[in-house]
């Protein structure tokens, strides 16, 4: 059984994007279309070992190549998606992002035959047969196990927050949810999600994935899908929180505010420091008000004393790790916001073409 290794764990700081899309007629419906985009034909180069798909025949995943820096982030980031964008045309489609697609309904759309999604849905059952979701995947290299365990640990706390900056799912099934991001409340529906528990060291959570793959509670480490994870396989934390978005910008924000959250809490380690720990009914408490309230959210502080509200958490990061994007997500409206507006104004059909990656 293939479970990952310390061994993974060698280089700091890499960077790598995940991201989570939807294939949608011209019109910007959901449509089955992964038989043409990764089984029918071969991908362009950009894409070739880093396309695949998800759970319904609509959905489709890319990954960019291993960012050495930073900096390369966007051109990454851009190259993928214009070979997707490129590749789902020659076939007569386009390409949607969103935590959720506003008007997919889950009952009318086709799973896929994988054998590993049959045997997710005959164990998960309802939950994960309505998982029309769509997410954003940011990896952050680390070069030792037991630091990226206690990386992801600490980043619990932050976990909410960046889901209120990146909450762009209000419709599900066709209706307003009345959330910023119901991709995390449906999502949180399947076992093995959310925010998970601290784990004293890597070999509590190697401990931890190995248990579950025995006791036939998962079928491989994969089906391990919380908030934050040290990645057994790839050497990374892996933070799996954020909607799926169309604008790049925004993408790009999220990941330069996690990998410098990350190299800040790896610096904190190799100096032993200790923070405080909030406890985990608080944490969910967080991320709930993240999924309700999104940009209007605020959050119980580490002490369990306070509340700060999003802008002035916004503020406080910035300036403690001299990034720019969050203020940028903050100030603009809201995916949530944004997608309401579209529907009231314009109806549907708009907000769908508004989801659309150019």
């Amino acid at each position: 059984m293939d479970l990952g290794s310390r061994d993974a764990f060698e280089r700091m700081g890499t960077l790598g994007i995940e991201e989570e899309f939807y294939i949608v007629d011209e019109a910007g419906r959901p449509t089955a279309g992964i038989d043409d985009l990764v089984y029918g034909s071969d991908p362009p180069e950009p894409l070739v070992d880093r396309l695949d798909h998800e759970l319904f025949q609509f959905t489709i995943e890319t990954q960019t190549p291993l960012i050495e820096r930073p900096d390369d982030a966007a051109d990454a980031l851009g190259t993928v998606r214009t070979a997707l964008v490129d590749h789902a045309a020659d076939h007569g489609y386009r390409i949607a992002a969103a935590g959720l697609h506003p008007t997919a309904k889950w009952r009318e759309l086709d799973h896929a035959t994988k054998e590993r999604y049959r045997a997710q849905l005959d164990r998960i059952q309802y939950p994960q047969h309505r998982n029309t979701t769509a997410g954003l995947h940011v990896h952050v290299g680390v070069d030792d196990a037991d630091k990226a365990t206690w990386i992801a640990n600490r980043l619990r706390w932050y976990l909410p927050p960046i889901l209120a900056l990146s909450a762009n799912s209000p419709f599900w099934n066709g209706f307003d949810t009345g959330l910023a991001s119901a991709r995390a409340k449906v999502f949180e529906n399947l076992p093995n999600t959310g925010i998970p528990t601290a784990f004293e060291d890597f070999e509590a959570y190697r401990r931890f994935e190995r248990r579950m793959v025995e006791t036939g509670s998962i079928n491989d480490r994969g089906e391990l899908w919380y908030d934050v994870r040290p990645h057994t396989g790839h050497g990374t934390v892996e933070v799996r929180t954020p909607d799926a978005q169309a604008d790049p910008d925004r993408v790009l924000a999220i990941a330069e505010y996690v990998h410098a959250l990350v190299l800040d809490l790896a610096d904190r380690y190799d100096d032993g420091e200790t923070l405080p720990s909030l406890r985990r009914e608080f944490l969910d408490e967080n991320k709930w008000r993240a999924m309700r309230y999104g940009h209007d959210a605020d959050f119980v502080e580490r002490s369990g004393e306070d509340t700060v509200s999003l802008d002035a958490f916004v503020d406080r990061e910035c300036d403690r790790l001299g990034v720019d994007g969050l203020h940028d997500l903050l100030d603009a409206p809201s995916g949530a916001a944004s997608q309401r507006r579209l529907n009231r104004e314009e109806g549907p059909e708009a907000l769908r073409e508004s989801l659309l990656l150019a």
